[in-house]
């Protein structure tokens, strides 16, 4: 007998190794695993609770399976850490979601083994699809397998894609990661089905043994598969469903046992046709804080002590009082809850991002009025667009990188009718760490050419809550967008707000020189700037907030134009359509002569890393923006 081997992590280069290993050996890699990833995750921040729930699946489906040939498409890929490591990167792990490191999600640009970008939900069995039809219609010989989580169930994407392969037959394995989490604990009528497929392990397992002993009887395992497929009709209805739509249903598998787990996989390339491999797992698994999570609180987390206890974190970071600054998600929370308070009609609709977009604070005070509808955008706002055709006020809490999956329903559910409904666009702008399938820069982009849209901006607290009061007393639909980061706490006093004059900017700062024109947090450090400019420098700089992103101050855009002095536009956002778009083509319509400079995200992909040094890597620094300002100056002759 062999001795057991001791795999280095580090030194992994691809996973043909562990087609040599012991079952005993690959638990013990899993144990191995689980050890680096609490390590390394701790040190860097990530998405733990996910990862450590998929250990031993992932290591069986690369036991089984053979990357970069046989493919394997993630959904959502911040379960693909473990993917990573096995892939030869575990390395290059200290550098994990930081500025040129690796990526927190697959990343066809970083590896061959990564098949497809996954950064957003319910999209990987359609990947799947596509790839099995490349497969066969150039002839090839390799498995294609989706890893879908039955959080990611809830979004419509998923039924399409199962519709069309189910009907065509093509050869397809579904791994249905079971382990009743999205971020938080998911909700609605799928939910409620699994939670009937897990009550059915005594059936299966049952049937499982009578399998192994029967099995190696051709007579006898033909009466048991009639006997299973009676029992399933009467105890197992509600997997039709899926048998209905062409696939072959196999589980529910324990996804910590690797035996059960390698077997399934292997039957499973045995079946030429799709099927449907139901795996149960433990989000958070070996983590006693991270297992009894129910909040999302170790989903994704910040740098951390192992040694902390779970009375440390199990609770969602809602308040204290004393705090001086809070997230922009929270402030805007407790404006909502406010104004609630005096709005009867108002609602609060999210896509799965209770914990995201921090509303505890609503949940608890109004439960009824806050609706999670699941990873379901689309949903979510024609729902909102529904409710408002009933003289309801909704509001959409929703990320500026998943408004976008909800493109058409914004313009024809919502847009078209003038319906008031009211966007809250979480995470505008560069949000760091998630890297390109999330920064939120495109929202300005789309929502500017759709009618009756109004986009807003605050660049304080105070001007937040006047934005919401101010959206509601609008008929028609507003997009109030805010960034990642903090904002200083204030109180909401409802009796305070005021309402902004629908299109109109505010003058931060007067100058005859140059004049910059923003929106958002970042106006503060502008005026900043422009202070030590003229201190430094003898430079006045103007200073303007473009809180109205549509409509805009077309009155002071003429005014600015009469000048005869240059304007520069910096927006934290795509420079293709964006605020600095939109003006140039006012002054063009006007056949106004004006120099109007740029500065924004390019027409490029803009990867991972802290926002400082992403800023700085695209001339976005206020290093950059003062070189700008100096340029102009000098080419208009300042002495």
């Amino acid at each position: 007998m062999s001795s057991e081997k001791k795999i280095n992590i580090e030194t992994i280069e691809d996973p043909r190794f562990l087609k040599d290993l012991s079952v005993k050996e690959l638990d013990a890699l899993c144990a191995d695993i689980r050890q680096f990833l609490l390590e390394s995750i701790s040190k860097t921040g990530g998405h733990l609770s996910s990862n450590l729930g998929i250990v031993e699946l992932t290591v069986a489906m690369h036991k089984v399976f053979q990357t970069p040939l046989d493919k394997l498409v993630w959904d959502v890929g911040h379960q693909a850490y473990i993917h990573k490591l096995l892939t030869g990167r575990a390395n290059q792990f200290d550098t994990l979601r930081k500025f040129g490191g690796l990526s927190g999600f697959p990343d066809r640009e970083e590896s061959e083994h990564d098949a497809f970008i996954s950064g957003h939900a319910s999209t990987a069995i359609s990947a799947a699809v596509g790839m099995a039809y490349a497969r066969d219609l150039n002839r090839d010989n390799y498995e294609v397998v989706a890893v879908i989580g039955d959080g990611s169930l809830t979004g419509g994407l998923v039924y399409e894609a199962l519709n069309h392969i189910g009907n065509v037959k093509k050869k397809l394995i579904v791994i249905l990661n079971d382990n009743e989490m999205s971020i938080s604990p998911n909700v609605g009528l799928i939910s409620s089905l699994f939670t009937t497929f897990r009550r059915q392990d005594a059936y299966l397992n049952r049937s499982q043994r009578l399998r192994e002993v029967l099995g190696t009887e051709r007579t006898l395992g033909r009466l048991l598969s009639k006997i299973k497929g009676n029992l399933k009709q009467v105890f197992l209805s509600e997997l039709q469903p899926y048998e209905a739509m062409g696939f072959k249903y196999f589980g529910p598998i324990n996804g910590h046992n690797m035996n059960d787990l390698i077997r399934s996989l292997e039957y499973a390339k045995k079946v030429d046709k799709p099927i449907i491999i139901h795996v149960k797992t433990v989000k958070g698994k070996g983590y006693a804080p991270a297992e009894a999570d129910r909040d999302g609180s170790w989903h994704g987390v910040a740098p951390f002590k192992l040694e902390d206890k779970m009375e440390e974190r199990q609770q969602p970071p809602l308040e204290s009082s004393d705090k001086a600054w809070i997230s922009w998600s929270e402030h805007i929370c407790h404006g909502l809850v406010e104004l609630t308070h005096h709005h009867n009609r108002v609602a609060v609709i999210t896509p799965a991002m209770i914990h995201g977009s921090a509303l505890y604070a609503y949940l608890a005070t109004y439960p009824e009025r806050l609706i999670d509808v699941g990873i379901a955008e689309s949903h979510a706002v024609t729902m909102a667009a529904g409710m408002a055709a009933q003289e309801m006020k909704p509001f959409v809490s929703i990320y500026s990188t998943f408004i976008q999956r909800a493109y058409d329903q914004i313009e024809h559910d919502v847009c078209l009718q003038n319906l008031n409904v009211v966007f809250g666009i979480d995470r505008a702008g560069i949000t760091g760490a998630d890297g390109k399938t999330h920064q939120g820069i495109y929202d300005i982009a789309m929502l500017r050419p759709f009618p009756n849209m109004t986009i807003m901006m605050p660049r304080h607290a105070a001007e937040a809550f006047d934005m919401l009061y101010t959206a509601y007393q609008i008929n028609g639909p507003v997009a109030i967008r805010y960034p990642r980061g903090q904002v200083q706490r204030m109180t909401a006093q409802y009796d305070n707000w005021k309402f902004i004059p629908l299109g109109k900017w505010e003058v931060l700062k007067r100058g005859d020189d140059v004049v910059v024109i923003s929106i958002g947090p970042v106006l503060t450090e502008l005026v900043q700037l422009s202070e030590a400019l003229e201190a430094d420098h003898g430079i006045h700089v103007g200073v303007i907030n473009g809180r109205y992103i549509k409509p805009f101050d077309t009155e002071m855009l003429d005014g600015l134009s009469e000048l005869n002095i240059p304007i520069l536009i910096y927006e934290e956002a795509s420079l293709i359509g964006g605020l600095g778009s939109a003006v140039l083509e006012y002054y063009s319509e006007t056949a106004q002569c004006v120099q109007v400079e740029r500065m924004g995200i390019p027409d490029e992909a803009i990867k991972h890393g802290d926002i400082p040094n992403i800023l700085k890597s695209l001339a976005l620094s206020m290093d950059d923006v003062k070189q700008k300002i100096l340029t102009l100056v000098d080419g208009c002759g300042h002495e």
